[in-house]
């Protein structure tokens, strides 16, 4: 297979006039769309966009190499543009750089180690070869252009059989292609100029290509991680001194990095030194918010299968129960811890244990949103605010009534572990006999005891108090009438779907319904629209906007969301509340609210505790306005989620 292969004439255009690299950029992608290499063109227009802000895609001598790694790439294809009149705003290595000749690069996310990616890694390759660039320059058509890709004159090697020095390299960049194959590149060809035997390490969309090997290793007298993602096992050169550069760096400064290495290093690679220790130069150019956005993320991903694994759990047992008509009695252990039909036993473990499940919810979101903070120094005390979270310490201290902080506390804390550890980790410095104490002793016992600190002064006290608060306000909102007491009933429900304030909600209505006094129907309805309004959102994006606003595992979530509303499982939403606070929970309260007192002004009334479908046609009064204020307010989230994120994502304000 060639690289002509991976393009065609269409895609090659010799005409285009825009002086912006956006408008180049999307011209391109346009072309790329039209080739039908592209499912959706502004999914993948997004990526590039957002794989600029990490580095420049611009090079030296009128060339960029903008690329973009999606999911809405079908097949790896390349568009050329030539420009009429350059682009001198495009950011790059060389400084005076005016852009005449653009690649753009379309990368799947699910063809790495393909001939495709081969072949994309050769092209970045041999554009750092200038007489290659100029035949390119000098076409005339589309075809001769097309031919001249594949024209290569191998050069006779002109190394020296012994070198005095030896440096490693690790290359990488966030696509994995473009950047990664011409810093190594860039790389040797300096070490070649300065008699250096310098080996590149590429990690990119292939995994690791050309590992350093152990025996490498040893011989090497110096590494260069030139990176715009944490290199990967970086712990493998401890004792060499290293140098950090971004890894556009190595195109205009490659010699200079090499003296640098062997002549005034950064420092030396630690022993058990985790990739995260530097941090990439992307995270210093984006700046802490997009570090901690990244971190948040990380935990939601690895969160999501312990919500839906508990969610199932607690799915089949209520269904198992439904037709014995114990779908609220089944979790009684008086009843059914040591009942004489086994099934029922069965099932009311079962619940049990998708309840258990959940307490673990936070613990795992708050470890691994430290761990991608502080990599793996970070995940005990994460792993430890996380249980703060939860309020699982307040069972072992003896605390019936203690109030949990739920996901504020569970983003605060995690937060917390990740930074403190990460510095404890950068800091801390001790002999190389003693380096295994690091994080095996002193990085847990400092970090987890700053989590405590902080828990006990901070992040307990505050968070018990606003739930107080809100109960107090909660109560003195029993006089103010029906439609008063179900909105403020319905907000507080929908604020922190399962969370504290949502059961401080949850006892007062159950305490009104239960004497007789107010029924459950703003309180049950808020409790299954916010998860199905989220859940359909990420059905109904591609239809009312005409593209996915949600990233695929939000798109997964979603679909669990939906599940988990119809059996009374609010917790399923968290993720998008995790993800986007702002926008999700004031739309959560809103929906609720709009959905609830909708059917309350209908007249429908539930007083049992039954939000699950199971409990819909025990609704009094009328079950069509009850089910017409769920869709109600269902519906206003789900619209609101995609319009608002679609307006977002526009402004680039978001990304998915």
């Amino acid at each position: 297979m060639e690289l002509k292969e991976m393009t065609s004439s269409s895609l090659i255009t010799f005409d285009i006039t825009s002086t912006k690299k956006e408008e180049v950029i999307w011209e391109l992608t346009e072309a790329l769309y039209q080739e039908g290499a592209l499912s959706s063109k502004e999914d993948y227009y997004q990526a590039v966009l957002e794989r600029e802000k990490v580095s420049a895609t611009g090079m030296e001598s009128g060339l960029a190499i903008p690329h973009g790694k999606s999911d809405a790439v079908k097949e790896a294809k390349f568009a050329v543009g030539r420009l009429q009149n350059p682009v001198e705003d495009w950011e790059s290595i060389d400084p005076n750089n005016k852009v005449e000749l653009v690649f753009l690069l379309a990368i799947p996310n699910t063809e790495s180690g393909s001939t495709h990616l081969n072949l994309l890694a050769e092209l970045s390759t041999r554009l750092m070869d200038q007489d290659y660039y100029q035949r390119l320059m000098q076409a005339n058509s589309a075809q001769e252009f097309i031919t001249a890709l594949d024209q290569t004159s191998d050069q006779p090697s002109t190394e020296p059989q012994e070198y005095d020095k030896t440096v490693l390299v690790v290359t990488a960049c966030a696509a994995g292609i473009a950047h990664t194959y011409m810093a190594a590149e860039a790389m040797e060809q300096a070490g070649r100029k300065k008699g250096i035997k310098v080996a590149s390490e590429k990690q990119g969309a292939n995994g690791l290509e050309d590992e350093h090997s152990s025996s490498v290793i040893k011989e090497a007298d110096a590494v260069v991680f030139a990176t715009d993602i944490a290199p990967k096992e970086k712990e493998r050169f401890a004792g060499l001194p290293y140098v950090q550069v971004r890894v556009a760096d190595p195109l205009s400064n490659g010699e200079e990095i090499l003296d640098r290495a062997l002549n005034n290093p950064d420092g030396t690679v630690q022993e058990g030194e985790a990739s995260s220790d530097s941090a990439s130069s992307s995270q210093k150019k984006q700046g802490v918010l997009a570090e901690m956005g990244q971190a948040i993320l990380t935990g939601i991903s690895y969160m999501i299968p312990v919500i839906v694994a508990a969610g199932l759990m607690m799915g089949i047992a209520k269904l198992g129960s439904m037709p014995f008509g114990l779908v609220n009695d089944i979790n009684d252990a008086e009843r059914f811890a040591n009942h004489s039909n086994e099934l029922f036993v069965i099932l009311h473990h079962l619940d049990k244990f998708g309840y258990m499940i959940f307490q673990f919810m936070y613990p795992i979101f708050a470890a691994f949103t430290a761990y991608a903070l502080a990599d793996r120094v970070g995940i005990v005390s994460g792993f430890i605010g996380g249980i703060f979270a939860a309020g699982i310490h307040y069972r072992f201290w003896g605390i019936e009534d203690g109030v949990a902080s739920g996901f504020f506390g569970a983003l605060i804390l995690g937060l917390a572990a990740g930074y403190i550890s990460k510095f404890l980790n950068e800091k801390i410095k001790l002999n190389k006999n003693f380096q295994a104490m690091k994080p095996m002793l002193i990085i847990p016992a400092i970090s987890v005891l700053s989590i405590f600190l902080l828990n006990f002064y901070i992040v307990d006290p505050v968070f018990g108090g606003m739930n107080i608060a809100l109960r107090n306000f909660i109560e003195s909102a029993q006089s103010s009438g029906e439609i008063a007491l179900s909105t403020v009933i319905a907000a507080a429900t929908a604020f922190d779907l399962g969370g504290p304030i949502n059961k401080a909600a949850g006892a007062i209505a159950i305490g009104l319904a239960s004497d007789d006094i107010f029924p459950l129907t703003a309180r049950v309805l808020s409790i299954v629209i916010p998860p199905i309004g989220l859940g359909l959102a990420t059905v109904l994006d591609r239809y009312l906007v005409g593209r996915r606003v949600f990233s695929p595992d939000l798109r997964v979530t979603g679909q669990t969301s939906i599940l988990l509303g119809f059996i009374a499982i609010s917790e399923g939403a968290i993720p998008f509340m995790l993800r986007n606070p702002i926008i999700t929970i004031p739309i959560n309260i809103l929906g609720a609210i709009i959905g609830s007192t909708t059917a309350v002004l209908l007249g429908a009334k539930q007083w049992l505790p039954l939000p699950a479908f199971w409990g819909w046609p025990l609704v009094e009064g009328s079950i069509l306005a009850y089910l017409l204020g769920l869709a109600v307010g269902a519906l206003f989230i789900a619209v609101s989620n995609v319009f608002i994120r679609f307006a977002l994502i526009k402004r680039n304000r978001i990304t998915i």
